[in-house]
């Protein structure tokens, strides 16, 4: 593959596009990862897509878990599919440049599903929290109606604060460069390039950061305190392993989710560099999508189940 030639590094305040660098900076290997980003995209939607479908159509799963583990699913899809084709199409042509307005909508997805995904891992906390230490009251509190209320916030509640990010970052003026070493517009690496003081725009991120990533992660922290000693509690060694069981699979997810988005967003920019900023966005971006089928169903009998019906069809 060529390269595509450099852009100059005049003057760009009047910036109409970017150069997304992403993994220019190892050329023999460009079709060998877009073969393998590919790859694991297929693996995304095909992995995702079955356990959304079953989810839906196996008659054993139509419980407020899987009714939440759904939803996770299609939003890993979502989620994949705002960088992975992005990927793709700067690997295969090598033409890295993306208009200011694609830019600051795949930025907007990015956050936007981002959050829900903080979100929604809350919720699925919270679900395990009524199943494991309120099991009497787990169909009332766990209704349909409370259900889609959760799911809805979810996906909404997070949507001006992401919004109004998105706007105040492209409203900056670039004057370093346009080359963005990244391999999708994301928030750190697109303020490096501003010829204008960024303290206000990290500082709002820092607290965006706080609220939509250590705000869920404190409350999936507390449910699994509360649940962990009430799973200690139970009599039978037998119930406390069917408890842990549907916990853990839930847990990995967030270790790794939570993990790499944390360590990228509130910590200090200068700590790592943009080679670990990419290595870092990739599991929260790509990785984790890609895990969540293979976590989920090889640990819930359940799913198993469900799956070896389906495929049986």
């Amino acid at each position: 593959m060529k390269h595509q030639e450099e852009p100059s590094e005049g003057n760009l305040t009047e910036l109409r596009e970017f150069v997304l660098l992403g993994f220019a900076d190892i050329p023999r290997l460009q079709w060998f990862l877009f073969g393998l980003f590919l790859v694991i995209y297929i693996i995304i939607l095909l992995g995702n897509g079955t356990i959304f479908l079953i989810t839906k159509l196996d008659a054993t799963l139509q419980t407020p878990m899987y009714f939440f583990l759904a939803n996770f699913s299609f939003l890993e899809i979502c989620y994949a599919s705002v960088t992975i084709p992005r990927i793709l199409i700067n690997l295969g042509t090598q033409r890295r440049r993306i208009s200011l307005v694609a830019c600051a909508t795949q930025m907007y997805f990015v956050l936007m599903l981002g959050g829900t995904e903080c979100f929604l891992l809350a919720v699925m906390a919270y679900d395990r929290y009524v199943a494991i230490c309120d099991p009497l009251h787990y169909s009332l509190v766990m209704s349909q109606k409370m259900c889609l209320q959760l799911v809805a916030g979810s996906y909404i509640s997070g949507i001006p604060i992401d919004i109004g990010q998105t706007f105040q970052i492209f409203s900056l003026s670039f004057c370093r460069s346009n080359r963005i070493n990244h391999f999708f517009c994301d928030i750190p690496p697109i303020l490096k390039l501003a010829c204008e003081d960024t303290f206000v725009n990290e500082m709002l991120l820092y607290i965006a950061a706080m609220l939509f990533v250590m705000g869920p992660f404190l409350l999936i922290l507390c449910s699994y305190t509360k649940i962990i000693c009430t799973i200690f509690k139970l009599p039978s060694t037998t119930n406390r392993a069917k408890a842990f069981s549907t916990c853990s699979s839930h847990l990995m997810v967030v270790v790794l989710f939570y993990g790499s988005a944390m360590i990228t967003y509130l910590t200090p920019k200068t700590s790592h560099s943009s080679g670990t900023d990419k290595m870092l966005s990739l599991f929260y971006t790509i990785v984790t999508p890609m895990f969540n089928p293979m976590i989920y169903s090889l640990r819930n009998k359940d799913v198993i189940m469900a799956l070896r019906k389906f495929l049986g069809k």
